[in-house]
């Protein structure tokens, strides 16, 4: 089957999202109350309070978290054009891959010098056998030589590192001590990692009126019943693990390390690790809930945090971030973007420390 490009995508979204929109309103107009349904919740904001519109970052970006997703000349071609229009300088495309791939990967997006930035995988073929690691190495150093700048997204959700393309490591954890010459060779070239560990917690809790985060969690639960699987806690100790063994070695826990609802564990391992960053991708909905403690765990750890996005490269996505980092805006939804069902808040961050979270964290570690 011929694959549907991004921008068809997004359009057949937007006309089901105005069908599902208009059938659920003119559901509602005759529906009793008692019987609304929670995925049928659309709530609006009835404050008369100020919204901002934010058209460009107040700085120039790095986006520091984003994927492959256009699939044509014509949609990278596009997405530059967002760029420019929102202040997006630099996009770090974690591309999960190695060989093939990541070689049409670069040639694809090479044309456009250096508004990309393109990371590879680590190559997992044979990990499960003797001997592993000196090939997936001369393939990590064949990449670097291609123009990788880094590695990522590696990706453990309990069950190893079942991210990487073309072969997964299932069973092999971040920590694991098979990935050490690995992460030797990345310190010696100057790549730095990107790992996405474990997942929001609310996708761990009960599936029940108890968990404020219900409609995406029971999308994105967990299954802890699998065979094997380690839980939310192992993970964040498997990335403690890898940081601490490796101090030369630069790590970056992508979305907060999932630690949105526990910031001060996040806090106490920048404390402890110097080798470690995190990116703020994809968490915008789960911190904006709780602006005054995340205006001050930003300004605490103004020199740890690098901005990221991982939704797409809609404008529309780039403002809603811009929106929740620069204003003092309150009580607004973005349901159809998150997914989540409840109001955001802006953080009104400082200039100087919006200047770190869009360009300047990330040079310094990119050096």
């Amino acid at each position: 089957m011929k694959e549907i490009s991004y921008k068809r995508r997004m359009y057949f979204r937007g006309i089901l999202s105005l069908l599902l929109f208009f059938g659920i309103y003119s559901g509602l107009k005759a529906q009793d109350p008692n019987t609304i349904l929670l995925r049928n919740y659309r709530p609006h904001s009835v404050y008369h309070i100020p919204v901002t519109v934010v058209n460009k970052a107040k700085f120039p970006v790095i986006d520091m978290h984003s994927h492959p997703y256009a699939r044509s000349e014509a949609e990278i071609a596009a997405w530059v054009k967002s760029m420019d229009e929102c202040g997006i300088r630099k996009t770090i495309l974690l591309t999960y891959s190695v060989g093939p791939k990541f070689d049409s990967l670069c040639k694809a997006y090479g044309k456009y010098g250096d508004r990309f930035e393109l990371w590879c995988g680590f190559d997992y073929s044979g990990y499960d056998k003797p001997g592993y690691g000196p090939a997936a190495v001369k393939e990590l150093e064949r990449c670097h030589a291609m123009g990788a700048k880094g590695v990522g997204e590696l990706g453990d959700k309990g069950l190893g590192e079942t991210y990487s393309q073309p072969v997964p490591g299932k069973g092999l954890h971040i920590d694991d001590p098979r990935l050490k010459p690995l992460y030797k060779k990345s310190a010696e070239l100057h790549m730095h990692i990107n790992v996405h560990i474990a997942d929001p917690i609310w996708m761990y809790e009960r599936m029940d009126s108890t968990n404020d985060g219900l409609m995406n969690a029971y999308e994105w639960k967990v299954d802890m019943t699998q065979p094997g699987i380690l839980g939310f806690d192992q993970l964040v100790q498997t990335l403690e693990n890898a940081v601490r063994d490796n101090p030369k070695t630069t790590f970056i826990a992508c979305h907060f390390a999932n630690l949105m609802h526990d910031l001060d564990r996040l806090g106490k391992l920048f404390d402890k690790y110097p080798n470690l960053y995190a990116d703020i991708s994809a968490r915008y909905a789960e911190t904006s809930t709780i602006p005054r403690f995340m205006k001050d765990f930003y300004l605490k750890y103004q020199d740890r945090l690098i901005y990221g996005t991982d939704m797409g490269m809609d404008p529309g996505m780039y403002r809603i971030t811009f929106r929740i980092l620069e204003t003092q805006d309150e009580h607004f939804y973005e349901i159809s973007q998150f997914g989540y069902h409840w109001a955001c808040n802006g953080f009104d961050l400082p200039p100087a420390i919006l200047q770190k979270l869009y360009s300047e964290n990330a040079l310094k570690i990119m050096k």
